[in-house]
């Protein structure tokens, strides 16, 4: 019979955690938190001391969890390494009354069998900082959504909700929103010069700069027009050229925020995927015969990484691609804010296991993203990627041109990882061949015109950038937040980029109006600081609940006699009720946008919306719209279905194969053909 217990959150833990301990231990799962605060009420008295019940559903697991306990000479608490999982373990402690046990906190920031063996040798009681910063969040967010979401629902509409984090994050989209919306245009010129260079083939084009070494800035046609014809006599010569080197230093390792940029960026995934997908691999999937979890712990904002890990990504560079690829420096991340640096950054768990090797154990979005982490933890080692530069300066008349070229002399880290901010290789010959005795003639100089562009909508991607600069949530909470306001309709999501609807407006103008502490960034981000010195332990979590509960419960009664009932109306579309008439509005269900008759109880008309993307399918002529299979996949079917068994899997484009007259998609560069009879790539 096992002696030990070992008590982890997740069950996909267990089976992984299971293989590396002999037949003393046995592991068990708490399925997640085991008690919280009642769902139908606030949860706390007069002096703050919140109520913990039993969560609905989790008797069962209680039960066998106390079975398992009776049978136990010791008890190993392995939640994870956050406050969230420092919380789970003093709740399963307080229910399965462990009191007259023997009990360890135990914590591993990576599912791997020397990483928890080493974990069963430093055992230690349960952080009651940790779990006091963790018990002032959940309070927090309760009487904010719990005080609030009442108000909404009683002078919007049912269904809405207020939160913490959540209403400061619709209020950053809603600022940006309104940054675009007042952004004016200006205008503003490039005047390239295209010279001729003695002996070259290939004009050299060079860029205008200013007059002398002072830059001029080029406001309007006419300012333009004037350099131009006092450049048609001027001789142009060159004034100097300097060749240097630049260094570019390795990227740092993933932090999660970072992680869910990348993976935005580079992947087109969303923050949920790309988290789930993320959990997946840290607990743990089966290589082989063995179960090993790929990845480190992947809720962290420390880019720390363990002895350990350096010494072997160190070995491993030097052996596949030579000692001057090692990167001899640590790297840091400068930051104002506390980072949880008890964790590392996120990374393989074994550089061993390549994308390579693994592409036969994961599915195709558990790879890419696994390729991903690799990657970046691997670049973040190697040394940095060096450019041999030179730069070039013309002189014309009073006026003064520009021409700069780089190329990479070595690779560095690039070698492994190239990103988006990466610049491409700027490579221009004929300047390693200028001197101040080359000969120039003009051919020609062109002027164009261009306007400065507004702020770009936020993405997920940026969003979550944004949050991480202003302190708002913790890597736990950027993926819940975005799906919370897209979820209620806050925010819609087009293309990448997140708009602000009727309701999420309407919704921040009266958050903004009652509640402007609330929806203050500043204060959202010093109560994420107050949070970090609970968990420090140099403030008492119960001074920053007293003094942040009476002002808020002040509020809200105010707001509840001041504020007037707001109607919003329904997005009407085009389609036209066939039983009274009416045009049709949008509505939201548990399964997304539905259509519905405005003229409800008399008429209770509803119907499917089907998105079209303005393609006619190929068989019978009507169109293409965006369908979702029984497990969510999104595809593309005709809107004649089932009649019609028109699908494809990717967007199709509004361009018709030249050999077959199907739509046409996109696969990386290529354009192919939807018919998988044709084989149409261009």
């Amino acid at each position: 019979m096992a002696k030990y217990l070992v008590i982890v959150e997740s069950p996909a833990k267990v089976k992984t955690i299971k293989k590396f301990l002999g037949s003393n231990y046995e592991v068990v799962a708490s399925q997640g938190h085991v008690r919280d605060m009642p769902k139908s009420q606030l949860g706390f008295d007069e002096n703050y001391d919140p109520k913990y019940i039993t969560i609905r559903g989790k008797g069962d697991v209680l039960s066998t969890l106390r079975k398992e306990v009776k049978k136990a000479e010791k008890i190993y608490l392995a939640t994870d390494p956050d406050r969230e999982g420092e919380a789970i373990s003093w709740h399963l402690y307080e229910a399965l009354n462990l009191k007259e046990k023997k009990v360890a906190r135990i914590t591993f920031n990576e599912i791997t069998q020397s990483a928890v063996k080493e974990a069963l040798k430093k055992p230690r009681a349960i952080d009651m900082n940790l779990v006091d910063a963790q018990q002032t969040r959940r309070m927090l967010d309760r009487m904010v959504g719990y005080r609030i979401s009442p108000l909404l629902w009683a002078k919007i509409k049912r269904g809405l909700s207020a939160g913490r984090v959540q209403s400061v994050t619709l209020k950053m989209i809603c600022d940006r929103e309104n940054e675009i919306n007042a952004f004016i245009a200006k205008e503003y010129w490039t005047l390239d010069a295209s010279l001729n260079v003695e002996g070259e083939k290939k004009p050299l084009v060079a860029s205008f700069y200013g007059i002398g070494d002072d830059k001029l800035e080029l406001t309007d046609k006419k300012q333009v027009e004037e350099i131009k014809k006092a450049l048609q006599k001027a001789k142009f010569t060159v004034a100097e050229v300097k060749n240097g080197t630049r260094k570019k230093n390795s990227p740092l390792p993933f932090t999660t925020s970072t992680l869910q940029q990348e993976a935005s960026k580079v992947l087109g995934f969303s923050t949920q995927k790309t988290m789930r997908i993320a959990q997946g691999l840290y607990e743990g999937v089966n290589v082989g015969k063995n179960t090993v979890g790929a990845i480190t712990y992947l809720r962290t904002d420390s880019v720390r990484v363990s002895d350990e890990a350096i010494k072997a990504a160190t070995s491993f560079i030097e052996e596949h691609f030579g000692k001057e690829f090692v990167n001899p420096n640590e790297q840091s991340k400068a930051t104002g804010k506390k980072i949880q640096d008890a964790h590392e950054a996120i990374r393989p768990t074994d550089l061993a296991r390549t994308p390579e090797m693994m592409k036969n154990y994961l599915g195709r979005d558990e790879l890419r993203l696994y390729t991903l982490i690799y990657k970046r933890f691997l670049a973040s080692r190697m040394a940095p990627c060096v450019f041999d530069t030179v730069s070039t300066k013309i002189a014309a008349d009073k006026y003064t041109f520009r021409v700069c070229a780089s190329k990479v002399s070595f690779e560095g880290y690039r070698a492994v990882y190239t990103s988006d901010d990466d610049e491409k290789d700027t490579k221009n010959n004929i300047l390693n061949k200028l001197d101040k005795k080359t000969k120039l003639t003009l051919d020609k100089i062109d002027g164009e015109q261009h306007f400065t562009q507004p702020p770009a909508h936020f993405t997920e991607a940026g969003l979550v950038k944004a949050m991480e600069e202003q302190g708002i949530g913790r890597p736990s909470t950027y993926a819940p937040t975005i799906t919370t306001i897209m979820a209620r309709h806050y925010v819609v999501k087009e293309n990448k980029n997140l708009y602000v609807s009727d309701l999420g407006e309407v919704v921040n103008n009266m958050m903004e109006g009652a509640f402007p502490t609330i929806v203050d960034v500043s204060f959202t981000a010093n109560m994420e600081t107050l949070l970090d010195a609970i968990e420090e332990g140099t403030v008492q979590w119960k001074t920053v609940v007293a003094n942040f509960y009476p002002d808020l419960d002040e509020a809200v009664n105010q707001a509840t006699k001041e504020l007037e009932h707001v109607q919003v109306q329904d997005e009407e579309s085009d389609e036209v009720c066939e039983l009274c008439g009416r045009k049709m509005v949008f509505k939201f269900g548990p399964h997304g946008k539905f259509l519905a008759c405005p003229g409800f109880p008399e008429c209770r008309n509803t119907k499917s919306f089907l998105e079209k993307i303005g393609v006619a399918c190929p068989k019978c002529g009507k169109d293409i719209v965006v369908r979702k299979t029984k497990k969510g996949r999104t595809y593309y079917g005709c809107e004649g279905a089932p009649d019609c068994d028109y699908m494809s899997w990717q967007k199709p484009l509004d361009e018709k194969c030249p050999k077959c007259s199907y739509p046409l998609i996109k696969r990386g560069n290529k354009k192919v053909c939807s018919n998988e009879g044709c084989d149409f790539i261009n």
